[in-house]
């Protein structure tokens, strides 16, 4: 395994994270435990959370993630082994059984990390991460920004103050954001200069192959701010493997089970996928591990987070990270960007 330091830490973390929103839908408990175990067992101390997971999100299912976590925590032990990461959710009235609609304010938040520290069985989580904004802004693979002077919206400042304070109690080690602007980002640093309040350290955004718009803005300030990426969806839901091509549905696969995820299925997201596949097979790779290794290489990465729903995805995920892109497979992935770059934002 690669390791790297988490922002301006004393934190070192693996270049792979695993994702676990699928722990409590399409994993069973004994499943989640299984998953935790071959990735500590291949060098990965790095695990990635959220109080509103697993995904798609359900009230009869919130917080159950975080819960086959937590279960495993107990029984593992040597919880200082590990670097656990969770979430606040941003304003969301169709969330409406998570605090009557999460909010980004102190008494929503504070009762958001007790409830993560409970389920988790632990007392502190080393990186807690604003899910996503509380203003309207472009996200979630939003694209056509307009205005809003969002007067209802928690300002960023108020929620800072709050994570600050968490950081003050021991409760919370390190902070960071998601789903986030160049603007939202620089936001936070300059509030933590004057304020003297902790810095984020992190920005977990999506990034893959087939959406590398943190390129544009974030790349840059993820070098000179030390907050690097924490790539999310770096397969793009699955879609780079080349599992659901020609219009196939393998059985127990989130697309197949969930068709309300499209954002990586537009015309020109398939198009773009089936060059990169080709790609792959060209070259003798693994679509899966060109994807992945391509993610590992970026300079501004800090973390590449993974998810599976087997135990044959896992390793073949893991494997990746001993898998050097050549440059002539470099070039022609830079060619394929160029006819298509950014199908899926």
């Amino acid at each position: 395994m690669i390791f790297d330091t988490l922002g301006n830490t004393d934190l070192d973390v693996s270049r792979i994270c695993l994702g676990t929103m699928t722990f409590g839908e399409q994993n069973t408990e004994a499943e989640a435990h299984a998953q935790l175990d071959l990735a500590v067992e291949r060098g990965v101390n790095f695990i990635d959370t959220a109080e509103m997971y697993p995904v798609p999100p359900k009230a009869e299912t919130q917080g159950r993630t975080e819960a086959y976590i937590g279960s495993w925590l107990k029984k593992r032990g040597r919880r200082d082994d590990l670097v656990i990461a969770s979430k606040v959710a941003g304003p969301a009235d169709w969330m409406d059984y998570l605090r009557g609609g999460p909010r980004l304010t102190r008494d929503y938040m504070e009762q958001a990390l007790n409830d993560s520290l409970a389920r988790l069985q632990t007392d502190y989580i080393d990186l807690y991460q604003v899910h996503w904004p509380a203003r309207s802004t472009n996200f979630f693979g939003k694209l056509g920004y307009q205005h809003d002077l969002d007067e209802q919206a928690t300002p960023i400042e108020e929620t800072l103050e709050v994570l600050a304070d968490f950081v003050a109690q021991g409760r919370v080690r390190h902070i960071g954001v998601s789903n986030e602007t160049p603007w939202g980002v620089m936001r936070y640093l300059a509030l933590a200069d004057r304020h003297g309040w902790p810095r984020i350290v992190s920005i977990q955004n999506p990034y893959s192959l087939l959406n590398r718009s943190f390129e544009v803005g974030l790349a840059e300030i993820a070098h000179r701010e030390h907050t690097g990426l924490l790539a999310y969806s770096p397969l793009g839901f699955g879609v780079l493997t080349g599992k659901y091509r020609g219009g196939q549905h393998p059985p127990r696969a989130r697309l197949t089970l969930f068709d309300r995820f499209t954002r990586y299925t537009n015309p020109e997201g398939i198009r773009a996928t089936e060059a990169y596949v080709q790609l792959a097979h060209d070259h003798g790779l693994s679509p899966t591990q060109m994807a992945l290794a391509f993610v590992n290489s970026r300079p501004f990465l800090t973390s590449n987070i993974i998810g599976a729903t087997s135990l044959e995805q896992l390793a073949e995920d893991l494997d990746s990270i001993e898998l050097q892109l050549s440059d002539e497979v470099l070039d022609a992935i830079e060619a394929i960007h160029a006819r298509q770059p950014n199908p899926c934002p």
